[in-house]
C-alpha cells in the first residue's frame, strides 16, 4: 500500500482554505490533472457526498473520483471510481483552525498500484504535485 501525508499551514482561516480545496476545478494544481466536474452532490451540495470529478492527466484515460464524505469545514474524503490503474484508492484531506484566523491541512491519499512499481511512481508524483499546488492556496483562496 502507497501512503502520500502532507501537512500544511495557512494563513487563511478554515473556511477559507476548505471551500477552496472543496472546489473540484480548484485541484487541478494540486494533481497535474484537467479536471472536469461530472455532477453535483447527491446531497443537495454542489461539492458534497456523491459529487464526482474525472480526472485526466497528459495522453493517459481520464478516471473518476466520488466524494463519499464531507464535514463542512473539517473533513472530505473520496476515492477513485472509475477507470484508474490504482486499486483500494482513498482520498484525505482533514482542516484543522489554529489560533490567529490560520488553519491546517492535513492530506492522506492511500492506494495500491495495480501492477508492481506503478504505486510508487504515482505516490511520488503525487506527492510533488501537491506540495507545489498547496503553495498556490493562499493566494487563490
Amino acid at each position: 500500500m502507497e501512503r502520500v501525508h502532507i501537512e500544511r499551514d495557512f494563513g487563511l482561516p478554515v473556511e477559507r482554505v476548505f471551500a477552496y480545496l472543496s472546489e473540484h476545478e480548484n485541484l487541478e494544481a494540486l494533481f497535474g490533472a484537467k479536471v472536469t466536474r461530472l455532477n453535483d452532490g447527491t446531497d443537495g451540495t454542489r461539492n458534497g457526498v456523491g459529487s464526482a470529478r474525472a480526472l485526466k492527466i497528459g495522453p493517459l484515460p481520464a478516471f473518476n473520483e466520488t466524494v463519499t464524505e464531507v464535514v463542512p469545514n473539517e473533513l472530505i474524503r473520496y476515492r477513485i471510481t472509475k477507470g484508474s490503474p490504482l486499486r483500494d484508492h482513498e482520498g484525505v484531506m482533514r482542516f484543522t483552525s489554529l489560533d490567529g484566523g490560520r488553519s491546517r491541512l492535513d492530506y492522506t491519499i492511500t492506494f495500491r498500484g495495480a501492477v508492481p512499481g506503478l504505486g510508487g511512481l504515482v505516490a511520488k508524483g503525487l506527492d510533488r504535485n501537491i506540495r507545489a499546488g498547496l503553495g498556490k492556496v493562499e493566494k487563490n483562496a
